[in-house]
């Protein structure tokens, strides 16, 4: 179950073989993001997961493929019109809820709206959360969760 969190972020989002090709990247509009993100969760289960991501679409309808090191693709999470799915070389899991689904795999929750905010460089509150986004000009977030626990930090780093 945890490491299905190790292929979430993240959350952010999931098809999958440990030695499938990395695909070309598709778009680079405002709806297309790439680069290294890191996941830290502490408390008692404390855990963190650091990968490059590929992450298209909105909090509504999107899909966030995590790569290894390598460009192999680690997993996939994809979600619209009500269904998340992630698929990851532990299987496939799917909620009505694309943040019940990241709670359920991370063990926490992340604030996938305001997340798609922070990557556009504008400011979203979320209690609990704080962002950083003074660097989100050079393509760098940094967002910890101090409440409810468990405490985590999240940092995204862009390609340009």
């Amino acid at each position: 179950m945890r490491l299905a969190f190790v292929a979430l972020i993240a959350m952010l989002s999931l098809v999958v073989s440990g030695c499938a090709s990395r695909a070309p990247a598709v778009g680079t509009g405002a709806d297309f993001w790439s680069g290294r993100l890191a996941l830290q969760v502490e408390g008692r289960d404390a855990q963190s997961f650091s990968a490059l991501f590929e992450l298209r679409g909105d909090d509504q309808r999107g899909e966030l493929v995590l790569l290894s090191p390598l460009g192999n693709r680690l997993a996939q999470l994809t979600w619209t019109d009500g269904l998340a799915e992630l698929v990851s070389s532990e299987g496939r899991r799917s909620s009505s809820s694309l943040d019940a689904l990241v709670q359920d795999v991370a063990g926490t929750s992340v604030p996938i709206a305001a997340l798609f905010e922070w990557l556009r460089g504008h400011p979203m509150a979320v209690p609990g959360w704080e962002a950083d986004l003074s660097a989100s000009a050079q393509g760098r977030v940094v967002a910890r969760r101090h409440s409810p626990p468990p405490a985590a930090s999240l940092r995204i780093a862009l390609t340009r």
